[in-house]
């Protein structure tokens, strides 16, 4: 298979859809020392620990390459989740902060969604590279579009041209970069995720954005399906509107239209 071409792939699902920000490319390292050299981690170039959705959105919105290890991050939900803590059982931790926060209306349903989260094992990768798909050097374990939930349809339509399955979601309302980071490479497919609560305090993302993820080797299958889902409706972003009709008005409308003998 020929390499992939990230740059022109990229522009060609961005201009197809109109998006507002880039497609990110997404890498799990084994070790800290795997990130290039030009990476900007914010611990360094910020002075500062970040949530991982912060570093989606300097990516996708600044066009920044980011590198995140534990000493970059701040954020303990996702921390657990991805494998950046000591939890010797980190469903049960999960579950003690929902109980904790209320997200949970006891131990027990806390656990139960807990458990239901996808995660990283301790220590299983020391580092995450992010990239605008665009820019990206390397070839990604998950690519993620943040899109309205017209142009997530469209996406939702290329893929299922293609592989002939329908997308999944898991929504829970946190945790959800684990959803839309971890759960397409490791689970090979595809998600729409509905961006958490820390999603929008702390990287900005706005009420009429959903998310599409799914694992890096896909790119070639959703650029080729965006070309022919639906190409013979004239299926398309933005959606065209029907127009073959003839409206109706209100009674006082018809009444004066014959009294000036317009109809």
């Amino acid at each position: 298979m020929n390499e992939v071409n990230y740059k022109e792939t990229a522009e060609i699902v961005s201009n197809d859809l109109r998006l507002k920000t880039f497609p990110v490319a997404v890498k799990f390292l084994k070790r800290k020392n795997e990130l290039p050299e030009k990476t900007r981690m914010p611990s360094v170039v910020l002075g500062k620990r970040v949530t991982i959705c912060q570093a989606v959105t300097m990516t996708r919105i600044y066009g920044w390459t980011v590198g995140l290890t534990k000493e970059d991050l701040v954020c303990v939900p996702a921390m657990i989740a991805f494998g950046f803590s000591s939890a010797a059982e980190p469903a049960d931790s999960l579950a003690a902060l929902f109980c904790e926060v209320e997200f949970a209306s006891d131990k027990e349903q806390a656990l139960k969604e807990a458990q239901t989260i996808i995660r990283l094992k301790s220590s299983e990768y020391e580092a995450i590279l992010l990239a605008p798909l665009q820019k990206a050097s390397f070839a990604p374990d998950t690519i993620t579009f943040h899109a309205n939930p017209a142009q997530v349809m469209r996406l939702v339509q290329a893929w299922v041209y293609k592989e002939g399955s329908r997308v999944n979601g898991s929504f829970g309302g946190k945790v959800e970069c684990s959803q839309y980071l971890i759960e397409p490479f490791k689970e090979r497919s595809p998600r729409v995720v509905i961006p958490g609560m820390g999603d929008r305090i702390f990287s900005m993302t706005q009420d009429d954005e959903l998310v599409f993820a799914m694992p890096g080797e896909g790119l070639r299958l959703l650029v080729s399906g965006l070309k022919e889902a639906g190409k013979k409706i004239g299926a398309r972003y933005p959606v065209t509107f029907y127009q073959n009709f003839q409206p109706e008005f209100p009674k006082p409308y018809q009444v004066m239209g014959d009294k000036l003998g317009l109809f």
